[in-house]
């Protein structure tokens, strides 16, 4: 499968879309003023220990502290540490948090989920460093080679040119071998290696403030290394991807591709084109369009069929629809078609999306059993190719399929747009008519409360349209009632649930 990436660049964000044969895949966008911190490792305080749920909030020097759970926290020697009591910790699966942390204690962190809504960003002291072909763990020992490697023979090949330059550089850290390392030589190995090494030397230098500072100066809470900006960590983590051609439309952004291809992705090199072009680089391939599309939440099937997404603060919902599809042989036979298709249309809108969470698909049900293995096939192939983590479960009671998605950065949503102003993110608004007759409560309300000598209503044009015509002789009948003048008045910049009644 071909995959060409499409680069837009800006003073104010970076674009990077992903087409597998000429269709949209997936969608990176990275704005200058809200960063993604996925990666970056800080110097962290702790703030506070919450031992009922065994985490605790770090200040690594963001508006909001982040959030470290003790699944999360590396272990260290229990024989190290001693409770308020004397006693030591006895051990056990997850030895409790307060063993090891305390309120004010240092600590090195990696950021593993972004800041999503309300939440602060997720944390680990589990760090890890990738590079081109291998993933450097200062925490781990153990070498290990990446299980898309399928070849015993070559994952055994580069098992034992890892052990060779370990022992050469006298090294105890713990490595991964990525993808991209099928049929590299020692030497590039090497280079990799020696590059991380370098790099975390660094980082604890910087860490324990002896980075061109005296150690005796403390350090602010602050970032000690930040991951690559996403075009270029984008084409660093495409590992295993048939990239045909890379197409950028900044002509300085090609220059740094150029630069950093050539020193870690030198096979790269002859695909990246600057495109020049007077028509914008992701109109020319409907990208814009796509985009559009994946903010509205009805998205049509070839056949006629259509999913319904809806994204919540709890899950994601998908729902799926034969609509205009009527098939040529039986109802039974429709469903499958549809649900077969919609398996595929689902796993291609989650990457394009970027949901994540807990989903729930609701498939149209289907009464045979291997129409049901079929569809569930289906879906788990599409979804081979998500960079994201993704565990499935079976088809419940219900006939639903429930899934979850690995979530470290923000939805497509989410990044471009935010709640209506008008009804509050709720999707919906109450009627004019509604409103009329809470206008008619608030009437009468009012007089009951205060002494008036006639009152003044304020609302949208729609409402007092329908105050005029159809409700024109329930307000006289209320006029009436209630012995006081009510006027009328268009207030353009209410919205239609607004509305006020003054009294004069």
């Amino acid at each position: 499968m071909s995959a060409e990436l499409l680069i837009n660049v800006t003073p104010q964000e970076s674009r990077v879309a992903l087409l597998e044969n000429g269709v949209l895949q997936e969608v990176l966008i990275e704005r200058s003023s809200k960063r993604g911190i996925v990666g970056n490792i800080y110097r962290g305080t702790v703030s506070r220990v919450l031992p009922g749920m065994e985490a605790a909030f770090i200040d690594i020097g963001l508006d909001k502290s982040a959030f470290l759970h003790a699944s999360d926290l590396t272990m260290p020697n229990l024989d190290d540490f001693i409770n308020a009591d004397g006693s030591r910790p006895t051990p056990t699966p997850m030895p409790h948090i307060g063993s090891f942390l305390h309120e004010g204690k240092k600590l090195l962190v990696q950021v593993i989920k972004d800041p999503l809504g309300t939440k602060g960003a997720r944390l680990t002291t589990y760090i890890t460093i990738p590079s081109r072909y291998l993933v450097f763990m200062p925490d781990s020992s153990n070498t290990g080679v990446s299980s898309k490697i399928e070849s015993p023979q070559e994952r055994e090949r580069l098992r034992q040119l890892m052990l060779a330059l370990r022992e050469e550089f006298n090294d105890q850290y713990g490595y991964i071998v990525r993808t991209a390392a099928e049929g590299i030589s020692i030497d590039e190995l090497r280079r990799d290696m020696r590059f991380l090494r370098n790099l975390w030397q660094n980082i604890e230098s910087t860490h324990n403030g002896t980075n061109g500072m005296a150690s005796s100066t403390p350090l602010k809470n602050s970032v000690v290394y930040a991951d690559l900006p996403l075009v270029l960590r984008v084409l660093r983590d495409m590992v295993g991807e048939r990239i045909e051609r890379v197409l950028i439309d900044s002509r300085e952004t090609v220059s740094k591709v150029l630069s950093f291809s050539e020193k870690y992705i030198p096979d790269l090199v002859p695909v990246i084109e600057h495109y020049a072009g007077e028509r914008p680089i992701f109109d020319l391939h409907g990208v814009e369009d796509e985009i559009q599309k994946a903010l509205q939440r009805k998205v049509p099937l070839k056949s006629g069929g259509y999913l319904i997404i809806d994204q919540t603060e709890a899950m994601t919902t998908i729902d799926v629809n034969t609509g205009g599809f009527v098939g040529t042989r039986n109802l039974e036979e429709t469903i499958f078609r549809t649900n077969l298709e919609a398996a595929q249309a689902i796993a291609r809108q989650l990457r394009l999306r970027n949901l994540g969470g807990i989903i729930i698909l609701d498939f149209i049900d289907m009464l045979e059993g291997e129409h049901r293995q079929q569809v569930m096939k289906v879906l788990e192939r599409a979804l081979e190719k998500d960079y994201a983590k993704t565990y499935i479960c079976d088809v419940s009671p219900l006939g639903l399929v429930e899934m979850t998605r690995k979530r470290t950065r923000e939805s497509l949503e989410h990044v471009l747009c935010e709640s209506c102003p008008t009804c509050n993110g709720r999707g919906y608004v109450k009627t004019a008519e509604t409103v009329c007759y809470e206008i008619f409560r608030e009437i009468l309300r009012a007089v009951r409360q205060f002494d008036a000598k006639s009152l003044l209503v304020l609302a949208s044009q729609e409402v007092i349209d329908l105050l005029l015509d159809e409700e024109s002789s329930s307000l006289a009948e209320l006029q009436e009632f209630v012995s006081i003048p009510i006027r009328l008045q268009v207030e353009a910049l209410y919205t239609q649930e607004h509305f006020d009644v003054v009294l004069l």
